[in-house]
């Protein structure tokens, strides 16, 4: 099934929908996953992103994305000035990630205050995303759900409990998937939501004791990311 959006594509700041609107939507999912602006980042470009990335405003606009900038934000041109007056440290690195993947892809490297995280996406072209890998976990993030993702120990009853509270907070779930490196111990869950939760319900998930960390990452197909 083809959209309008395939055809004619988002709405943007930036000559290019993948390495300018898909960068910025990439750089607003690693917002989310730190919790907000980084204090560090190191952005590793494979592909198209290394050779032409410069040249099509992809640094310009993974920044913008983790300053909390839409695609559609006038800001991005001027996103790597603001960002050095934000304290927002980064640094870009050019990289080969493997010949299967995507050519317009990045690996961040993020840390704000204790928290830090490691995100591996691709631009698909037309702003679409897809995130493949979260602190070393295979996942599927495409922005288009608002999204909960946790670390937690594999224990039984566990999807249960947390499908549990996202029902008593009256969310509906759109997917949920579940990664984990070996049985007994950590696992890794995604769940995308037809609303947006609250941070009341990620506070409820947080404060489960077999529960490593959460985060909320907000739709950013129409929006920023969360915390």
């Amino acid at each position: 099934m083809v959209s309008l959006l395939d055809i004619i594509g988002p709405v943007m700041v930036g000559p290019s929908s993948s390495h300018t609107a898909g960068a910025c939507r990439l750089g607003l999912l690693g917002r989310g996953l730190v919790g907000g602006t980084p204090h560090k980042a190191v952005i590793e470009l494979h592909g198209s992103f290394a050779r032409t990335g410069e040249g099509h405003g992809t640094d310009k606009a993974v920044v913008a994305g983790l300053l909390g900038f839409r695609p559609d934000d006038e800001r991005i041109r001027e996103a790597l000035q603001i960002a050095e007056r934000e304290g927002l440290d980064y640094r870009f690195e050019k990289t080969t990630l493997g010949d299967a993947i995507h050519p317009n892809t990045l690996r961040m490297r993020l840390e704000r205050a204790d928290v830090s995280a490691t995100l591996t996406g691709s631009s698909l072209g037309a702003g679409r995303v897809i995130v493949s890998e979260i602190d070393g976990y295979p996942v599927e993030v495409n922005g288009n759900f608002h999204t909960i993702v946790l670390v937690a120990e594999d224990r039984k009853g566990s999807i249960a409990r947390i499908t549990g509270i996202l029902a008593e907070h009256d969310i509906n779930i759109a997917t949920l998937r579940l990664t984990r490196k070996e049985r007994g111990g950590d696992a890794f869950m995604v769940i995308e939501c037809d609303d947006p939760p609250g941070e009341a319900l990620r506070d409820e998930i947080r404060g489960l004791d077999w529960v490593r960390w959460a985060r909320r990452l907000d739709r950013v197909g129409g929006g920023g990311a969360g915390n």
